[in-house]
């Protein structure tokens, strides 16, 4: 059989062993859209809050977004996705992420690394 032939069989429905999907569902209507949007975004803090505190730079946001993670209930799910993308950056599931790596806390834009390896001058 041709691809293009296959391709047309397709587009109409099918004629294979495989039943023809159903009708989706009747959509749902705005006002329960809007009611479930909203409930979400009650339980989720990264919904209910602005979204750039989870991407910020300051230490201070960094670690409000962290403590507001502690109670989702998405959090180990979110933590999961992230190290499997190798988030390049933010806090994901109450952990901050930089270079795809999970770091303890994040330290300001412009110091120097911490050299561990060296003592207290």
């Amino acid at each position: 059989m041709r691809l293009t032939t296959l391709l047309d069989t397709l587009n109409q429905g099918g004629s294979g062993p495989w039943p023809v999907p159903a009708a989706p569902a009747a959509p749902t209507t705005p006002s329960e859209e809007q009611a479930f949007d909203q409930l979400v975004a009650s339980l989720i803090p990264c919904r209910e809050h602005d979204s750039e505190l989870w991407f910020a730079e300051a230490s201070r946001e960094v670690e409000l977004a962290k403590s507001l993670c502690q109670d989702c209930p998405l959090r180990e799910g979110c933590l999961a996705g992230a190290v499997a993308r190798s988030e390049p950056w933010g806090v994901w599931g109450g952990e901050v992420f930089v270079d795809g790596v999970v770091v303890p806390r994040k330290r300001g834009r412009g110091r120097p690394r911490k050299d561990e390896s060296r003592p207290a001058a």
